[in-house]
């Protein structure tokens, strides 16, 4: 957790009872209202509410029922519902109420009040959500308690012989919970619940099933290693990755409110992230698909530009609390409907409409799901729509690309945060944002800052939520440039594409890892795997082009950054590594042409100042220099290395990149593969910046004499 989200969170274990009308939504309104008044008559009466203080319990309204949160113990809930169950039988008989049916769960978890508009105190929190879902596993008249709350009471003999365990029941995102039935002497509910007799029935038909199946696994083993045996040798590397590919295009935004933009640009990423675990998949990344926000083109043109054979689109309408989706799989190659469904849902429900919407796309296509459909990571823990609203708000902004709007981003994920503190993919967000903010806008001792922020958020993102992507990719990326620790990173980066094989965002870092560890032919390969996620993004042409100039590929370099370059033609980076591709080529006019190209701002100050070394005027060379260095100093001293590379001064050179390894400049990654700097490999002081960073050596026979 933040320190943010610390100061305005204070979290305690609650013991909740939520309770649920059974029957009540096809009831009309005035029937519904009586129900729940009666309801509400019968828990004030009980002995645990009665003689509380507000402080003690709170009562929250839940629509079809309410959930109540005692401070106490676990026994405060436990009896009071067996209280309101009385108290039900007791009104079995009478002819002027009607008859209650209630299903009831209880659990004990960690809560926090928080103040809602109205500047009331409210409760939330993964203890109330649990404790619905435990209710969900009942039928009417069931009492069922988690097993951690049933292991608490077990210890005090009047509870003991009314526990009756009943097993795992399987509830929302695939999550499993050992559920215990509480009942005695008529109250309560002894039958077992419809869910546990399903899943008992299945499990019986089952198990003949497992043991013909552990045969049948036996012989395709032997087959396939057989198999394996006679294939002739080829490079794992170059074996073909996906059989079906897809791109999802900006879903639109369908509400009539400019306002709502945010959700519905946020549904479509989820809906890329969702199919992207999906390893025979092929799915276009975000950068990539959102250039068609908006456009007219047709679906043979869009699906030539992305390389993809499918197109996923639609619409979103989001009022209130409810939400209606409309998507459409579509043939890119004639725009032929394959496939429709519309989702009208309780926005609560968004979810299980990404999973199932995923598992139409693959029954569509034929790909064969090995387990359950993919679920969304955007899905909080507690479930709490405030927390995923901030979140794709942050989304948004961090979207905007430049330091007002990240440091927005910033402020919505700590929000996400204050709201779910068990928000994983929040923290795993806020992780990146801090390292982007960190990279390209602050300097010293503001960096160091920003790294230490990205990596606790990253940290606790791997403890929250171990399973989701992203949460290696904030960890793998903050080793990578914030600690130089190039192993570690590796291997979370690599988890992280295990978890999501068709992502372009671990195949990108990868390919910058490689690339930093000079291992250049592998990182040209990793970057067109990545370059065939995201087809026309600026950022695989843009390494891939840095990649290329490494390795002495000048022309193709120059190919490859002129069509980033007309993609995103106000794009910064293009023209400054053009100017380096001139330079290194002889041609100071040419570099000094595109230095003058580059968007205003960092990147043209340095490409102009680097440019103006080459144009044959010492004095002009030299105020250039020292006005680069008098605006930079800070946030760009390996930079200002890379211009003394350039003229020829190594003492000044190294001395900068000491300077530019101490303030963590993330430039130092570049160390090996940076133009102009490489040519000092042979230097003992660049052996030992290399120990320093925990990069190879330069082998003897690299060094250029």
């Amino acid at each position: 957790m933040t320190p943010d989200s610390e100061s305005n969170l204070r979290l305690e274990i609650g013991h909740v009872l939520f309770i649920d009308l059974v029957g009540y939504s096809k009831l009309l309104i005035e029937e519904q209202k009586e129900w729940l008044r009666q309801l509400t008559d019968i828990v004030l009466a009980t002995t645990q509410v009665a003689e509380a203080t507000n402080e003690q319990v709170v009562r929250l309204p839940t629509g079809d029922g309410m959930a109540l949160v005692f401070r106490n113990s676990a026994e405060e809930p436990a009896q009071c519902a067996l209280e309101i169950t009385e108290a039900l039988r007791k009104d079995s008989g009478s002819t002027e109420k009607p008859q209650l049916r209630l299903r009831m769960g209880i659990h004990s978890g960690p809560v926090s009040e928080v103040t809602d508009v109205s500047g009331r105190t409210n409760i939330t929190g993964g203890g109330i959500n649990m404790a619905q879902r435990v209710m969900d596993c009942g039928d009417a008249g069931h009492i069922l308690l988690s097993k951690h709350v049933a292991d608490d009471l077990q210890e005090h003999r009047q509870w003991s012989s009314w526990l009756h365990d009943l097993g795992e029941c399987e509830v929302k995102h695939g999550v499993r919970l050992d559920i215990v039935n509480l009942y005695r002497d008529g109250v309560g509910n002894s039958q077992i619940p419809k869910k546990f007799r399903t899943l008992r029935k299945r499990r019986a038909g089952m198990r003949w099933g497992t043991a013909a199946a552990a045969v049948l696994l036996v012989a395709a083993t032997v087959a396939a290693f057989f198999l394996v045996l006679r294939r002739p040798a080829q490079s794992i590397l170059n074996l073909p990755t996906w059989e079906k590919s897809i791109a999802v295009l900006p879903l639109v935004n369908a509400s009539g409110d400019p306002k709502n933009e945010y959700f519905s640009d946020g549904l479509s990423e989820e809906l890329i992230a969702v199919l992207a675990k999906l390893p025979a998949l092929k799915v276009i990344g975000r950068s990539s698909s959102f250039l068609f926000k908006g456009t007219s083109e047709d679906s043979r043109a869009i699906g030539k530009k992305l390389g993809v054979a499918n197109l996923l689109e639609g619409t979103v309408r989001k009022q209130g609390d409810r939400v209606r989706i409309v998507a459409e799989l579509i043939s890119a190659a004639d725009g032929r409907e394959l496939w429709t469904e519309t989702y009208e849902r309780e926005l609560k429900d968004v979810f299980a409409v990404q999973s199932e919407i995923a598992k139409a796309v693959t029954s569509r296509l034929k790909i064969k799901l090995l387990g359950l459909p993919p679920q969304s990571d955007a899905a909080p823990p507690n479930e709490n729509l405030a927390a995923y609203t901030a979140l794709q708000q942050g989304d948004f902004y961090i979207g905007r690309n430049n330091e007002e709007n990240f440091r927005k981003a910033i402020e919505f994920y700590n929000e996400a945060i204050r709201l779910d503190p068990f928000y994983g993919l929040a923290y795993a967000r806020l992780s990146i944002a801090w390292q982007i903010l960190g990279q390209y806008h602050l300097g010293g001792d503001e960096l160091a800052a920003a790294y230490s922020k990205a990596r606790s958020a990253a940290q606790t993102a791997l403890s929250l939520q171990p399973n989701i992507s992203e949460a290696h990719q904030a960890m793998g990326t903050t080793l990578l440039f914030a600690d130089h620790n190039y192993d570690e990173a590796a291997s979370q980066l690599r988890q992280a594409e295990e978890l999501a094989p068709s992502s372009a965002e671990p195949k990108q870092l990868l390919s910058y890892l490689l690339f930093m560890q000079g291992r250049l032919p592998e990182a040209e390969e990793m970057t067109r795997k990545y370059l065939a996620l995201e087809p026309v993004v600026t950022g695989a042409s843009l390494t891939l082009g840095r990649i290329l100039i490494a390795r002495e590929k000048y022309d193709e370099a120059e190919s490859c950054l002129r069509k980033g370059a007309e993609l995103q033609p106000n794009g910064s980076r293009w023209h400054m590594h053009l100017t380096n591709i001139y330079l290194l080529k002889g041609k100071p006019a040419a570099a000094l042409k595109e230095a003058r190209l580059e968007p205003a701002g960092f990147w043209q100050d340095y490409a102009l100042a680097l440019a103006q070394q080459a144009q044959g005027d010492r004095a002009a060379a030299d105020a250039a220099l020292q006005k680069f260095i008098g605006m930079y100093a800070v946030q760009g001293p390996f930079q200002v290395a890379t211009i003394y590379a350039f003229r020829k001064e190594p003492d000044q050179m190294f001395t900068w990149l000491e300077h530019a390894y101490a303030e963590n400049d993330a430039g130092m990654t570049q160390l090996l593969t940076a133009p102009f700097i490489h040519n000092y490999r042979g230097d003992p002081r660049f052996a030992a910046l290399c120990q320093k960073l925990k990069l190879p050596a330069p082998h003897p026979a690299e060094v250029k004499q």
